[in-house]
């Protein structure tokens, strides 16, 4: 059985779990995207959890109540435990609305292990960006229960790193939380 410390020394670096969160159209799957193409140029190892390929495969028999939520964190919060034990890096990409939701993933890890990005986007930008057109289908009734139209969005209280994603492109968020990942000792490379 090769132990975590043997695989974080062999990746040159910690497993963790960056959980981004924030609004649809916040940029969650762009900078999930940048951040990991960043760090497999320094040869990390790492994978990416984002809301759609959850939705199609594990999690696909989950709706969008608030029940169903709840339980697609909690498997997403038991995949990245698994995978952070692993000495994996781990980021996902997740609205994740409710802090209780976040707060229960973080509590079931490591101290160290869960690192909170909160994606700081205004709605306005969001609406504007809107890449799916959930938006307008949320304002047009076709979707009910829609995170900061119908549903409220729970902001983190305390993340480890919070990002204006309105006014920072995802490869300067990726370059900021890359340098936290520095200072706090996560990645030597």
């Amino acid at each position: 059985m090769i132990l975590r410390k043997q695989k974080e020394k062999g990746n040159g670096h910690k497993g963790i779990a960056i959980w981004l969160t924030g609004l649809s159209g916040s940029g969650k799957s762009t900078l999930a995207n940048s951040l990991e193409a960043a760090l497999f140029k320094k040869g990390c190892n790492t994978i990416i959890l984002d809301g759609d390929n959850i939705r199609h495969g594990l999690n696909s028999d989950l709706g969008f109540s608030a029940m169903d939520r709840k339980e697609n964190i909690r498997r997403i919060g038991e995949v990245a435990k698994l995978l952070t034990e692993n000495g994996m890096i781990v980021i996902t990409s997740f609205i994740s609305p409710f802090r209780k939701d976040r707060d229960a993933v973080r509590k079931k890890m490591k101290k160290r292990d869960f690192i909170e990005v909160f994606l700081n986007c205004d709605i306005k930008t969001c609406v504007k960006r809107d890449p799916k057109g959930l938006y307008k289908k949320a304002h047009s009734g076709k979707i009910k229960d829609f995170t900061g139209i119908s549903s409220s969005y729970e902001k983190p209280l305390h993340p480890e790193i919070e990002l204006d994603t309105a006014a920072l492109n995802a490869d300067k968020c990726a370059q900021m939380i890359i340098g936290y990942l520095r200072k706090k000792g996560y990645i030597r490379k």
